[in-house]
């Protein structure tokens, strides 16, 4: 049997941190924020269903969110200005970032690859599921904005308006349930939250 190298790439998404331009009160590396984004997915697919008449698989997302940056073991997280700086550096990233990907998926033994495919390449979902993911990649990089704003840090300030206008952007009834619901909570306190 031969041996695979794929989780523990895997396994270094927790040393590849998140916001490295950014000076953070509290530090956030891939791994954290996959699994978020698989939650807040999750959710918005709950909504969705339940509130919107809805049909996607809720399980399907937080599966599609938890893989969303596995790549990122491989390319490093370009920050969001350097990688849409310009069409053609968003144009060859996207390239960098398929071929990561095509990369992992190779490093599973054959027999499981079809199996990982729809989770690690990316555009194997469909569109409708692609936004999910995308909206809840970017309602997590907003929440972390509340949190950071909330701990005083004002580094964050910018980032959160450019994050409230892609949000505005991907607006769906289910995202903004969520916003009202859930993203509150962000801007207080353990106190005030217990």
């Amino acid at each position: 049997m031969k041996q695979s190298h794929f989780f523990a790439h895997l396994a270094r998404m927790k040393l590849i941190q998140r916001w490295p331009l950014m000076r953070s009160v509290s530090t956030e590396n891939i791994s954290e924020h996959s699994l978020q984004v698989a939650f807040v997915a999750h959710a918005l697919a709950l909504i969705k269903n339940k509130k919107f008449a809805g049909n996607v698989n809720p399980e399907r997302l937080a599966l599609l969110g938890m893989y969303h940056d596995t790549s990122e073991v491989l390319t490093g997280d370009l920050p969001t200005p350097v990688k849409y700086y310009n069409s053609e550096i968003a144009t060859e990233y996207k390239k960098i970032e398929a071929a990561a990907e095509q990369r992992l998926l190779s490093m599973l033994p054959e027999e499981f690859q079809a199996d990982f495919e729809p989770f690690l390449i990316s555009g194997n979902c469909n569109e409708e599921e692609q936004m999910i993911v995308k909206q809840a990649d970017s309602i997590c990089a907003y929440l972390k904005c509340l949190e950071e704003l909330s701990a005083g840090n004002h580094e964050y300030a910018q980032a959160k308006r450019r994050l409230e206008e892609t949000l505005s952007q991907r607006k769906t009834p289910e995202m903004d349930y969520f916003l009202t619901t859930f993203a509150p909570s962000f801007e207080l306190s353990l106190d005030e939250i217990s």
